[in-house]
């Protein structure tokens, strides 16, 4: 699929300003583009690859990657995203850990939607090593353990209240549970064969600093899947969208993952099911993207120092402004899919809605 400037149908959501990039995605889908407050990209060809047999969305690979340049700088903040730092995600996650299970997975990360987004990390044998990165409760890591064996598996997140659920699964006894922060892993390089990462890269400080860190400790051939957010197009959820968190473009992944080294990078779009294929909300799970490491070692990108200090003292007052802020912004992705599903009972079935 190229990467080419179109005009979004009548309901696809707002369109992005003139001259934006966009990426036009296969009818049902919707359109996903740059807003205007996103940093601009250099395009990246995209071509479409046929699905696996009984795949349920569209598979997207890169065409032609480049290789990774020497260097890259941090990811510029063109939003507020309150909740996008450490410190405000640690406690976001401490009373969110409570109903993330019964409440969240309903409505953003189905059973159906985590094994559609795992299928692109091939995991295929019960001895593979396998890390899942930012997996809180353990939901994540509950897909991958139906595949690998459970010795075989770390979990690894920076909240311990999230971890304390994932602890008292039983299916999840024999995983290695730890905290630990995406951007700094605590394990040698060239150690997992698959790296696991979903619904965590939209708290990252650095993202490309977390994909770079999949790239070295995973071992030569190792694939990395991380499962994560999209950008909205319509106006109102891309605003609460940059308030809440990070939601990145579908290009900015392709972009990070071949900067820190990455080949045969994919995307597989993934979505619940009521959506029937509307993006233009933005997702909370929206892709899944792989890619695979082309040699052992670490990854050739260079980067400067963490964005984020989480041992400096933060102002009070501010930190509880930018808590309260996000929190409120979180609010309206839980109103999102309830919007959804009443429009999929409403609307008659093949109608877009």
């Amino acid at each position: 699929m190229a990467m080419a400037s179109a005009h979004a149908p009548s309901g696809a959501g707002s369109l992005a300003p003139r001259g934006a990039l966009r990426v036009r995605a296969p009818a049902g889908l919707g359109y996903l583009g740059l807003g205007p407050s996103r940093p601009a990209l250099r395009p990246v060809a995209l071509a479409r690859r046929a699905a696996p047999s009984g795949a349920r969305h569209p598979l997207l690979r890169c065409a032609a990657a480049s290789s990774p340049p020497a260097a890259a700088a941090a990811r510029p903040a063109s939003a507020p995203r309150f909740i996008q730092h450490k410190k405000e995600a640690f406690w976001f996650y401490r009373f969110l850990s409570i109903v993330y299970d019964h409440v969240i997975n309903p409505g953003h990360w189905t059973e159906d939607m985590r094994d559609d987004a795992l299928e692109p990390a091939d995991l295929y044998s019960r001895k593979l090593k396998v890390v899942d990165v930012g997996g809180g409760t353990g939901f994540t890591t509950l897909g991958i353990v139906r595949h690998v064996d459970p010795a075989n598996v770390t979990l690894l997140d920076q909240s311990p209240h999230q971890l304390e659920k994932a602890r008292q699964k039983e299916a999840l006894k024999g995983v290695e549970i730890m905290e630990g922060d995406a951007e700094d892993l605590p394990f040698p390089t060239d150690t997992f064969d698959r790296y696991v990462s979903a619904g965590s890269i939209e708290y990252w400080p650095d993202p490309q600093r977390g994909i770079k860190e999949a790239y070295r400790v995973l071992r030569l051939g190792g694939k990395a899947c991380l499962i994560g957010p999209v950008h909205p197009t319509f106006w109102l959820s891309r605003f609460f969208a940059d308030m809440w968190m990070l939601f990145p473009t579908e290009e900015e992944y392709i972009e990070w993952f071949k900067k820190a080294g990455f080949k045969d990078v994919q995307l597989k779009r993934i979505g619940p099911k009521w959506y029937r294929g509307v993006r233009r909300h933005g997702l909370i799970m929206g892709c899944s993207v792989t890619g695979v490491k082309r040699e052992s070692g670490d990854s050739p990108l260079q980067l400067g120092p963490k964005a984020e200090d989480v041992s400096k003292p933060v102002n009070p007052i501010t930190f509880f402004f930018r808590f309260l802020m996000g929190t409120i912004c979180a609010a309206y992705y839980v109103l999102v899919p309830i919007y959804m599903w009443i429009k999929d009972q409403i609307v008659p079935k093949g109608m877009p809605i």
